[in-house]
């Protein structure tokens, strides 16, 4: 099937070359991005490793925040390339709340992009499940959406079917991080065998990290040896 979905590629973008979704010149490197746009994207190079929170000067070496100095979290490490602030959160807020498919494509692209050397790949990928209400009413989850690019790119496998949301959760951006524990607790199950010792969750944002904590204990639970975690943004 390779082939097939190459020539879809090459069809694709002959008939509709790659555009820039943020200033409509033509884009850069089979991206929907152009290389002054993307250059512009604010990056999250100095972070703490295990959960990705941008640090205000640079480390001289690895380093934790003091959050997971104090409380390690159920994931192992996070690789959030950009940080949520201007076009990054205006490409991720469309898609999320206006339905805007083809900044999926980008997004995962620009993850894969960051991810495509790194030193230990994991065996599968695991988007954040959505609520079977919540996706009936939004119609898509935008965490499989970039995943499938992710997956696409770099040859990972994708499981959609091991992991679910038993819960129909408010929306966690409303709460404070207390809250966000609280009403992310028990909200998953592993509910068919994962064939993995190493996987990573894929979303779109990470802002306290209490939803990829709940998910990576499940996971852990479940047998799973090493959880990562994939976003594109952290905020």
């Amino acid at each position: 099937m390779n082939w097939v979905d190459n020539w879809l590629n090459i069809i694709q973008d002959y008939v509709l070359p790659p555009t820039c979704l943020l200033c409509g010149n033509a884009g850069w490197q089979n991206h929907d991005i152009c290389l002054i746009c993307q250059q512009h994207l604010l990056q999250n190079h100095h972070c703490c490793y295990q959960c990705g929170e941008h640090f205000a000067l640079p480390p001289a070496v690895p380093m934790l925040c003091g959050r997971c100095i104090a409380q390690s979290p159920a994931f192992d490490e996070t690789h959030a390339p950009y940080i949520h602030q201007g076009a990054i959160r205006h490409l991720v807020t469309t898609l999320k709340f206006g339905a805007t498919y083809k900044n999926a494509r980008l997004l995962g692209q620009l993850l894969a992009d960051q991810l495509r050397d790194s030193h230990r790949q994991p065996e599968l990928l695991i988007p954040v499940p959505l609520h079977k209400s919540r996706y009936r009413q939004r119609g898509f989850n935008q965490s499989i959406e970039i995943a499938r690019t992710v997956s696409k790119e770099l040859a990972i496998p994708l499981d959609l079917s091991s992991c679910q949301r038993l819960r129909n959760t408010p929306q966690q951006s409303n709460l404070t991080a207390k809250q966000r524990r609280k009403n992310i607790k028990n909200a998953f199950a592993v509910v068919k065998p994962i064939a993995a010792s190493h996987v990573a969750i894929i979303d779109d944002v990470m802002t306290t990290g209490s939803t990829m904590d709940e998910l990576a204990k499940v996971l852990k639970k479940a047998g799973v040896e090493k959880v990562d975690v994939w976003v594109c943004a952290r905020a």
